[in-house]
């Protein structure tokens, strides 16, 4: 028997979280948390027993701040948020996600696959959003790709025409500032190796076409017939050496794969997504870059970006301005579509509070209230 909890939710002050998984993405975001006046971290948890015992500010390589990162979820005080970056395979992830919510946490993870889940994983995208209602908490898949720039960014684009016939998206996006999610698109591998890891599952590309293509088609109306993900595939060769933060790639190993999926209607290709991943160098043929396609029934919009939105960046961005907006939204399970748009802007002030010289704390909360939203 489920018993339906009653929210309580509204505009806060500062919101207490906790941030669980430190690896590259997860200590990015652990740090631009510290920084922000809305939010006070106060715990943190990583199964890496190199971390676990230390306190979070030396791990993020500053000053202790008093969190002691623990291995086991139990642990972990009560809060109103607990950011979650861990794997991007959401029944794994549903392990974390459940555990959270039945202690009555807002959850924001960025699991690809959480993104909007309802077409691929049905069964537990139900039992996370009545779990969730049950304990009067929201739990939410935000970050860059899913989350913005595959579906609610050129969903917003669609408010520019009445009726869309289709949707294309090609990005080239740089993965230097990534760590251990390199394993899954066989990047530093020579192409047998990669094509072994690739028949073994190792290698398998991006985690997240199905459920961009999902949100944008739901915020479309669009009852789609089916969704195509094709196999992820070699496309460059480097002949030099290519360095990243936490890989480098040799000559004669794979620097940049190419990965693509479409949404069918009515026999016809309505949504055509394709990214290449890469460490990408000036003399390529192909550079880092992004470009949008909406054919509308009045007009053809095209957004383009030279150099590209930084993926590594835009995740860290995307998640932490969505913080407050998740501690405040209806109960449930709700992709980043379903916030507005206001809630998840950028806003600065939150994070320069916290970041000036001097500023003490009713400072910040000052500063915090003349820019938060009137609720």
């Amino acid at each position: 028997m489920v018993t339906l909890v009653q929210s309580c939710k509204g505009a806060k002050l500062s919101s207490q979280t906790v941030v669980v998984g430190l690896g590259a993405t997860g200590r990015a975001i652990a740090s631009s948390l510290l920084e922000r006046a809305d939010v006070d971290v106060v715990g943190a948890a990583d199964r890496d027993p190199r971390v676990v015992g230390q306190d979070l500010g030396v791990v993020l390589g500053g000053a202790p701040n008093g969190v002691v990162v623990v291995s086991d979820l139990a642990d972990l005080p009560a809060a109103d948020l607990a950011v979650v970056a861990t794997t991007s395979d959401l029944d794994q992830v549903a392990g974390i996600l459940l555990p959270l919510l039945e202690r009555s946490y807002n959850v924001l993870s960025i699991c690809e696959e959480l993104a909007h889940p309802w077409r691929s994983h049905p069964d537990l995208a139900r039992r996370l959003d009545g779990t969730a209602k049950a304990h009067g908490v929201t739990v939410l898949g935000g970050g860059a790709n899913p989350g913005v720039l595959m579906d609610t960014l050129p969903l917003l684009l669609t408010a520019l025409t009445q009726r869309v016939e289709s949707v294309r998206i090609r990005r080239r996006t740089n993965m230097s500032r990534y760590g251990a999610i390199l394993s899954k698109f066989g990047l530093g591998l020579d192409p047998e190796e990669f094509e072994a890891a690739r028949n073994r599952g190792d290698v398998v590309g991006h985690y997240g076409f199905e459920q961009a293509i999902g949100a944008l088609a739901a915020g479309l109306g669009w009852d789609l017939d089916s969704v195509e993900v094709g196999e992820v595939e070699p496309a460059v060769v480097t002949t030099s050496p290519r360095v990243g933060d936490h890989l480098r790639i040799e000559p004669g190993q794979i620097s940049a794969v190419t990965h693509a999926a479409r949404g069918m209607l009515e026999g016809e290709t309505v949504i055509d997504l394709e990214i290449m991943f890469g460490f990408f160098e000036p003399a390529d043929e192909v550079t880092a870059g992004d470009d949008y396609q909406v054919v509308g029934e009045e007009q053809v919009i095209d957004l383009r970006s030279c150099v590209g939105f930084d993926s590594f960046l835009s995740t860290i961005a995307a998640a932490v301005n969505a913080v407050a907006a998740v501690v405040e939204a209806e109960p449930g399970l709700l992709s980043m579509g379903d916030l507005p748009a206001r809630a998840v802007a950028a806003k600065g002030a939150r994070r320069a509070a916290r970041t000036s010289p001097g500023t003490t704390k009713l400072q910040e909360q000052a500063e915090f209230e003349s820019s938060s939203e009137a609720h």
